[in-house]
């Protein structure tokens, strides 16, 4: 009897048409991909492309993946007690801005894949800053419906010192959340 509802329902969701605005974070963690992993099996895997089709909805804008990456800061260096600071010349610090932007595309290239895999239309968007702060500042600019994170299971102890981006988001975020624990 329980198949036989459950069957019923995703029949039935097949043929609604689809509004929700889903955001996943990733970074370069196997537990943000598993996060999205997991919101492609599971969130979307009612979403048939031929159910799109006769709608006529378009799946454009239904997920949105977003990486931040911290900001490039120019610090000085000591060169010793009493000699002034030293500067990396500009070229290293391009070099480093760089080699970030590169390491952003990848990451949200992987994610892409995934999403195609799945026959899934995402947007992508790179942010610089604060993880915790852009994440929930760009659910509010976005009016996102959901917010999906990985959560990479730190300690009490590790978490009070180095901070949770699940933890912050989920206190700060102004949509719900769905934090995704990986698999022990």
């Amino acid at each position: 009897m329980e198949a036989e509802s459950a069957a019923a329902a995703a029949a039935e969701m097949e043929h609604l048409p689809l509004k929700m605005r889903v955001m996943a974070a990733i970074d370069e963690s196997d537990e943000s991909f598993y996060a999205l992993k997991w919101a492609l099996d599971n969130l979307f895997g009612f979403i048939s492309p031929t159910a799109l089709a006769e709608t006529g909805e378009k799946s454009d804008g239904l997920l949105t993946v977003i990486h931040v990456q911290e900001p490039n800061h120019h610090f000085g260096f000591p060169a010793a007690p009493g000699i002034q600071a030293y500067y990396p010349p500009s070229e290293v610090v391009d070099s480093v801005k760089r080699a970030q932007e590169q390491n952003s595309a990848a990451i949200l290239k992987k994610a892409l894949e995934m999403c195609k895999e799945k026959r899934i239309t995402a947007k992508t968007l790179i942010l610089d800053g604060d993880p915790k702060d852009m994440i929930c500042q760009a659910t509010e600019q976005i009016h996102v419906d959901l917010l999906i994170l990985g959560s990479r299971g730190l300690g009490k102890v590790k978490r009070a010192f180095l901070g949770s981006v699940s933890d912050y988001c989920a206190q700060h975020a102004r949509c719900p959340i769905l934090i995704v624990k990986p698999p022990k």
